[in-house]
């Protein structure tokens, strides 16, 4: 694992065993969480809020209390609660008919739109780390000891970045997964959001992850991305946001709850500090998003369509396995 690093050199069995764990158990819990409405009203609904009290209170000495770990938890709960409510928000108007959220096209603007911001504080992140940290030096917002080493690779990946949020397309193509006696999930799906935008943002989010969190990416830059992904391309399929909110608001809490799993624990794994993979991992990052930009601008020039309102690959096989999984809707 050239790319990793551990207190014991290499990367050890057991640590990969406590990877698979990492994984194993996020898989877990995000198909219990879309499985089962009341207990994904547990896990983001209530939770949250208990554990919110203990983190200002009795773990406010061992808790993050930096802003990017603090927006990252409740950024990614608020997009939880959000798809909760998508998903199972519906009352019976005055003359029986009935309202659900997810057939309202402002509702179905705040997917993109919480995924923009999540997308837009770790870009504000990696240019502030390439701008601070020039020379490796000891992160100032920790209370551990965390090199950082800025360079051009944190501009490369911030424009990555930004580039994965321009990409985010078929914002009104966002719909409900139809019941069946094999899935009664209603998960949320987004027939657009394909493949090759969820490979661009796994790897730009390794960059990240691996640029400004060197301490975290092994399990974060891997484990919390795999999952989703995972999910998304097998018994969750086309449901990707959704999972990977879940996955990170549950990975989020356990972190501010358990910090020194990864911080200080016998199976914390840092990143190489080799400014050679830094710069690759975050060329690829640039390369794959700026690709999928390309692709999608050859798509609008083709089709004279707006990306953003309208689905843009509704001509892909990979888009319409996802939209016959969908319910019929009509949007108002």
């Amino acid at each position: 694992m050239f790319v990793f690093q551990s207190a014991k050199g290499g990367i050890p069995v057991t640590y990969l065993l406590m990877w698979f764990l990492v994984f194993a158990s996020l898989f877990l819990l995000n198909e219990v969480s879309r499985r089962y409405k009341m207990i994904g009203l547990l896990f983001f609904f209530v939770m949250p809020a208990v554990l919110s009290v203990l983190w200002f209170t009795v773990l406010k000495k061992s808790t993050y209390t930096d802003w990017f770990h603090l927006a990252k938890v409740y950024s990614a709960t608020a997009g939880c609660i959000g798809f909760w409510l998508i998903r199972h928000y519906e009352k019976t108007r005055k003359d029986k008919t009935v309202f659900r959220l997810c057939d309202s096209r402002i509702a179905l603007c705040f997917p993109p739109l919480i995924l923009a911001v999540n997308i837009m504080e770790a870009v504000t992140r990696d240019i502030e780390v390439g701008m601070t940290y020039r020379t490796i030096a000891q992160d100032a917002t920790a209370d551990v000891s965390v090199l950082l080493m800025g360079g051009p690779w944190n501009f490369m990946n911030a424009a990555a970045g930004i580039l994965n949020i321009i990409t985010i397309t078929g914002w009104f193509g966002i719909c409900l997964r139809k019941v069946t006696e094999k899935d009664k999930s209603k998960d949320m799906l987004w027939p657009d959001m394909l493949w090759f935008w969820i490979a661009a943002y796994d790897i730009w989010n390794f960059a990240y992850t691996y640029n400004c969190l060197p301490h975290h990416a092994w399990y974060c830059g891997l484990a919390l991305l795999l999952a989703p992904t995972l999910c998304a391309f097998t018994v969750g399929k086309g449901a990707w946001l959704q999972h990977r909110a879940q996955t990170l608001a549950l990975w989020c809490m356990f972190a501010q709850t358990f910090p020194g799993f990864q911080d200080v624990g016998q199976f914390r794994v840092d990143s190489s500090y080799k400014p050679g993979i830094y710069f690759a991992v975050s060329l690829i990052a640039l390369l794959s998003n700026a690709a999928v930009a390309v692709y999608m601008g050859i798509n609008i020039w083709k089709k004279h369509r707006n990306p953003y309102g309208p689905e843009l690959y509704t001509d892909l096989k990979s888009y319409q396995e996802v939209k016959a999984l969908a319910e019929t809707k009509a949007t108002v």
